[in-house]
């Protein structure tokens, strides 16, 4: 079978957004072919059916892929991305997931002709559950945007912006809003503790409203507003509560400092 995608890297976003396009069945394992260093992951990924390489040399020859996916860290992202430049004719359209690398870095090691698409995902894509923004050059086909955004949409949901300054702004949010989230459960367990509930039933509650909460407002049509005033009743425990994150709206101007600080971040080490 035609090698329809390479995929540079087989580490943990790596293989979950693999195991994602074979399971569900966007990729068949003979059309892809994984080139990672490492004999482990190689080896996961060649059980799964998948043609594999210790390094780009050992793509066949005769390959024209679709799709090349740089899936590395971002301090080695010059070094691997080097070794596929015999694919920057145009005919192969590079997606990457390393944070903080530009378009411009891209281009700079593959050539004007090369169609570049940046992603950011999240962790939860891991589990399906994720959030993937895309940017794309002017050289990706409206026909390549929909084939990357459906092998995207196996680990989760697929979001394009058309401003790739926007990007720090992502990283900021969905990049590294799920630290956010897990500390929330950690001081929600904290509290609850505090109440004086036992530990493991505290991080169970803790755990299990916010999942049940989250999933509610993706499931629901209702706006997360009208869902909370759902739940408040006037003058009652929850009212009650609010009154402390949402007075002087100190929990909204929390997390608008927590999302700046990590945007100017990362401007900061895309540099």
């Amino acid at each position: 079978m035609t090698i329809r995608l390479v995929l540079a890297g087989c580490g943990n976003m790596g293989f979950a957004m693999l195991s994602g396009w074979l399971k569900s069945g966007k990729l068949a394992p003979q059309s892809v072919f994984v080139v990672e260093p490492n004999d482990a992951l190689r080896k996961r990924a060649e059980a799964l059916g998948c043609g594999v390489a210790a390094d780009a040399a050992g793509i066949p020859a005769d390959a024209v892929p679709s799709l090349a996916v740089i899936a590395v860290k971002p301090q080695v992202i010059r070094e691997v991305t080097a070794a596929y430049t015999r694919f920057g004719d145009g005919r192969t359209t590079f997606l990457s997931v390393a944070a903080g690398t530009s378009v411009a870095t891209f281009t700079s090691i593959l050539g004007d002709s090369a169609p570049i698409v940046r992603c950011m995902p999240n962790t939860p894509a891991a589990i399906g559950k994720g959030m993937m923004v895309v940017f794309c050059n002017p050289l990706v086909s409206d026909e390549t945007k929909r084939f990357v955004a459906d092998l995207l949409s196996a680990s989760g949901q697929v979001a394009e912006i058309d401003d790739e300054g926007l990007m720090d702004a992502v990283t900021a949010v969905s990049g590294s809003g799920p630290a956010y989230i897990f500390h929330f459960i950690e001081a929600l367990t904290a509290a609850a503790e505090k109440a004086g509930l036992p530990a493991r039933t505290a991080g169970l509650l803790a755990m299990q409203t916010v999942y049940g909460a989250a999933s509610l407002a993706a499931e629901s049509h209702e706006d997360p507003g009208v869902l909370r005033q759902q739940v408040t009743s006037p003058n009652g425990t929850t009212a009650a509560a609010l009154a402390v994150l949402m007075g002087e709206e100190r929990l909204t101007k929390l997390l608008t400092e927590a999302v700046e600080a990590a945007r100017l971040r990362s401007i900061e080490l895309g540099k």
